[in-house]
């Protein structure tokens, strides 16, 4: 019981703070968003990475 009032209260401690940073702020939480998307995407690229170098059996 404890562990999910935890959670729910971070949960909305996470969206009053983005709200705040949007609304004080937009031009830097545009910048956040977009360096999330990058991070998303260069995770995405390695994972690739790694499929092509298993599907060819470990070899560089």
């Amino acid at each position: 019981m404890v562990a999910v009032n935890v959670k729910k209260i971070a949960v909305y401690v996470l969206v009053v703070f983005a709200l705040y940073v949007i609304i004080t702020d937009p031009a830097k939480a545009a910048d956040y968003v977009q360096i999330g998307f990058e991070g998303i995407s260069d995770a995405a690229g390695a994972i690739g990475d790694f499929m092509t170098w298993a599907a060819n059996g470990g070899k560089s």
